[in-house]
């Protein structure tokens, strides 16, 4: 066989096995096995956040760590399957990435990439994780704003890995990953402006935090609290 067929139906397992774990919705899935869809609830966000919102902080930290250990897990185990290809790592994480966003069982209506976005990093190399990490979490706490830790990891890793890379081929391909977690948070960004968005301090002040949501939205608290935190 050819080497470029070869390359090439790599780089299709690459996206194919990446798209399809990135798909996997642990929050959806966990929603619906208790009969609703998370899409219609809290935030409206088929992810880790919202599932701790919904879930309560034991549940959703369960939901958040798998986001992260699947974007992990495949693109890991692809880099040593085909180590020899030189985008491997970007192709593999970019269309875990879109899986979540874009679920072909959801009708392409997943999450935003967060949690996903993390795990890559984490694959990518632990230490530029843990300095993005904290850096993170200064950006959330002084916003108030989970939507901004995207939003900034987004914007700031591609450039990150051009810099220690060098690699302006897998950068742009990992570009298209950055765009679609930029653009499903335009809606966040939205919400901001009109005072709609939930604020992260609700995680340690959350009936001031329905209160208010409460008064902007219209919603009822169920809307917002759907189970007992566990911890």
């Amino acid at each position: 066989m050819e080497q470029w067929v070869v390359t090439l139906l790599s780089y299709v397992c690459c996206v194919l096995v990446g798209y399809l774990v990135g798909s996997f919705n642990p929050s959806y899935l966990l929603a619906r096995l208790k009969g609703y869809d998370i899409r219609k609830k809290g935030s409206g966000n088929a992810g880790a956040s919202n599932a701790l919102i919904l879930f309560g902080k034991l549940r959703g930290i369960i939901c958040a760590l798998l986001d992260i250990a699947k974007a992990f897990l495949v693109v890991f185990v692809m880099q040593k399957i085909f180590d020899d290809l030189p985008w491997v790592y970007a192709v593999t994480a970019t269309f875990c990435i879109l899986g979540h966003i874009f679920p072909f069982y959801m009708g392409f209506r997943g999450g935003k990439g967060l949690a996903c976005l993390a795990g890559v990093i984490l694959c990518y190399d632990w230490r530029y994780f843990l300095v993005a990490l904290a850096i993170e979490i200064g950006v959330a706490l002084l916003s108030n704003y989970i939507c901004f830790v995207p939003l900034t990891a987004a914007v700031g890793f591609p450039i990150s890995y051009l810099i220690m890379r060098r690699d302006l081929v897998g950068m742009l391909i990992f570009c298209v990953a950055s765009v679609a977690v930029i653009l499903r948070h335009l809606e966040n960004l939205k919400r901001i402006a009109s005072g709609t968005e939930l604020r992260l301090s609700y995680l340690w002040n959350k009936k001031k935090e329905i209160d208010r949501m409460r008064k902007t939205t219209g919603k009822s608290e169920k809307d917002y609290l759907i189970e007992d935190d566990e911890i």
